[in-house]
């Protein structure tokens, strides 16, 4: 049977799986129902499965090799809902169209020797999965890692926004507003401060850097000097070095907050994800196998992102993603519109056509020796750029 019609008939189970994690949307690390679904199957194909790796219980790691040696092929998903949102980001659509790539592959499966190693990545929308998996050290093993994400277009990748994240708390000293003014310290006046030095300081940082903030904890009634006052800032910039810098600064501005107004201030630094590590070898190979299959509204790689924790992978072995038109061009993800075409055909449809895309970049990767030594090559070059 051709490729394109075993995708094609052996599809509805994987539409029916999307369908059901769409219905049953659930938050990063607690995507329980999702993780044994896929894992089941996985086991259904010949998987050798590890389920809760790296101290996630619904992440997983699960290996087949065909013949010895070759290639080792990694095959990411997501399947985290947003909160309040569901899935509007369409990674209910990401482990489905996996597994009908790896089935796919099984079922064309290469002379040569290879390893497929599919990866479950839990809460990227949240506590970013993939970095604390590979702080044990997952995914570093692979030569290349794979993944599909629905898009308002068909394309690929070659920027993402390196972010920083910190929480912020003042600590000051609580008094009557009214009568003993004189005794507090406000909490509340450092956290403006630093809000108004962030401003401030926007005017002296280069073009892409994006900085953000919010108050997470009410500071309390208007006749108490509030005593503590916390927020939550996001960095980004399209460059980790770069975006390492204006850290420094901003929180040489939070200090001097706390200067200003004698209270004390603690900073918490969260995640720090990199920016991606492009590779226009395996770009160029997914949106040529993009062609080949007709995939919809193919477009130019993205120079405007936003951040995910992929990129770290990226440091580590050559990545890619196809993204597979199934909302109308212009859409925002995170969005109603995302949500609202969830369950549609076009849904349905960008679910083979990425099993497509990726089962046949795959199978040049392990019959074409040479594409994966250049591919490698860029990888080792571009990371140098980055240094």
């Amino acid at each position: 049977m051709a490729l394109h019609e075993f995708v094609m008939s052996h599809r509805d189970r994987y539409i029916e799986m999307a369908d059901a994690f769409f219905d049953r949307p659930e938050l990063g690390n607690c995507e329980f129902f999702a993780s044994q679904t896929i894992t089941d199957r996985l086991k259904e194909l010949g998987f050798e499965v590890e389920l809760g790796i790296a101290g996630l219980q619904t992440a997983f790691k699960a290996t087949l090799d065909h013949g010895t040696g070759g290639p080792n092929i990694g095959l990411l998903c997501e399947y985290d809902a947003l909160e309040g949102l569901g899935h509007a980001c369409s990674h209910h659509l990401q482990a489905p169209s996996i597994l009908l790539t790896v089935e796919t592959i099984l079922n064309h499966s290469p002379a040569a020797p290879y390893r497929l190693t599919v990866y479950g990545t839990p809460a990227e929308e949240t506590t970013h999965g993939k970095l604390r998996m590979l702080e044990k050290g997952y995914m570093k093993e692979l030569d290349v890692a794979l993944m599909m994400h629905g898009a308002p277009d068909t394309t690929t990748d070659i920027k993402s926004l390196a972010l920083t994240n910190l929480e912020v708390i003042y600590h000051g000293k609580s008094a009557h507003a009214a009568l003993r003014p004189e005794e507090g310290r406000s909490a509340l006046d450092a956290l403006l401060l630093a809000f108004q030095g962030t401003e401030f300081l926007r005017e002296h940082v280069r073009d892409d850097v994006r900085m953000h903030y919010t108050i997470l904890e009410s500071p309390g009634p208007a006749n108490v000097v509030p005593a503590t006052a916390r927020a939550k800032f996001s960095l980004r910039s399209y460059s980790r070095d770069y975006l390492n810098t204006v850290e420094k600064r901003v929180e040489s501005v939070l200090r001097g907050a706390a200067l200003m107004t004698e209270t004390e201030v603690e900073i918490r630094w969260g995640d720090r994800l990199n920016n991606k590590i492009p590779n226009l070898t395996l770009n160029g190979l997914l949106m040529e196998k993009a062609k080949c299959v007709d995939a919809p509204r193919q477009t130019p790689p993205r120079q405007k992102t936003g951040s995910s924790d992929f990129s770290n992978v990226m440091y580590e072995v050559p990545g890619s993603c196809i993204r597979t038109a199934f909302v109308p061009t212009g859409t925002a993800s995170h969005s109603q519109t995302f949500l609202d075409y969830g369950k549609s055909d076009e849904a349905h449809d960008a679910i083979s056509y990425a099993a497509e895309i990726l089962t046949l970049s795959v199978v040049d990767l392990i019959e074409q020796p040479e594409l994966m030594a250049q591919i490698r090559a860029e990888f080792v070059e571009n990371k140098q750029k980055m240094a």
